[in-house]
């Protein structure tokens, strides 16, 4: 899983706050087009999840997969796949946040890789429209 597709936005509200938002994956569906539902399975001592269950619809593909989380403050989060679904076989995902004048950047970086053999031109466009859309959502959900 080396090709990795990541783009950044810039949200007007410090780290704290938007990884507050980011931290509570079982509100995704309101605000993450293509989310179905999260569930978190385990909590860390700070309460942020350890461990998800993730049902997404994304187009051609509908899926369930487990996830693993790595917190560091509010400055990043990483998760990884640890129960692959029927299509999904291998996921990386980042969200880092760097204050920069008067708001956050947010980076969001992606790598999947699924059952079905695909062109990896194809597999990073699917990923860019993933991050842009949920980049997008969690900006208009945390300035409104």
């Amino acid at each position: 899983m080396a090709d990795r597709t990541s783009s950044s936005i810039t949200v007007k509200a410090g780290k704290a706050e938007i990884m507050a938002v980011i931290a509570d994956l079982e509100a995704y569906p309101g605000w993450a087009s293509g989310i179905r539902e999260f569930t978190v399975q385990e909590t860390g001592e700070d309460g942020r999840a350890e461990r998800a269950r993730l049902t997404f619809d994304g187009g051609p593909f509908s899926d369930t997969v487990g996830l693993a989380y790595t917190w560091e403050g509010d400055d990043r989060v990483t998760w990884e796949l640890v129960e692959p679904g029927t299509v999904v076989t291998g996921l990386h995902g980042t969200y880092a946040l760097a204050e920069e004048g008067g708001g956050t950047e947010v980076t969001y970086e992606l790598a999947v890789d699924v059952r079905i053999p695909m062109i990896g031109m194809v597999k990073r466009k699917g990923e860019k429209r993933i991050i842009d859309s949920a980049l997008k959502g969690l900006k208009r959900h945390v300035e409104s």
